[in-house]
């Protein structure tokens, strides 16, 4: 029983490669990390923290949308068509 857990564990293990082309793909979403110049070197740790805060960051910036959103629906007439579409976003 335990080949077969090693067999099915290293199958399911991401490789060295996959790591560093996620830690690569997650660099060119990152603006901060995106915007430097080639030559600096950012580690995978600062790029993985980088993303959590980023993400962090995100949902901060949904959350005070929505909640502006809140605030103007309730200055608008509720059967207009703009409460509708304001409705739809929250």
């Amino acid at each position: 029983m335990s080949s077969r857990r090693s067999r099915q564990s290293e199958s399911s293990r991401i490789s060295d490669d996959q790591i560093i082309d996620l830690v690569s793909k997650l660099r060119q979403l990152l603006p901060e990390i995106r915007d430097r110049r080639r030559s600096d070197k950012v580690p995978a740790s600062k790029v993985l923290q980088e993303t959590c805060n980023y993400i962090k960051n995100l949902h901060k910036e949904v959350d005070d949308l929505s909640e502006r959103l809140s605030q103007l629906l309730s200055t608008i007439d509720p059967d207009s068509p703009e409460a509708a579409i304001i409705r739809s976003l929250i």
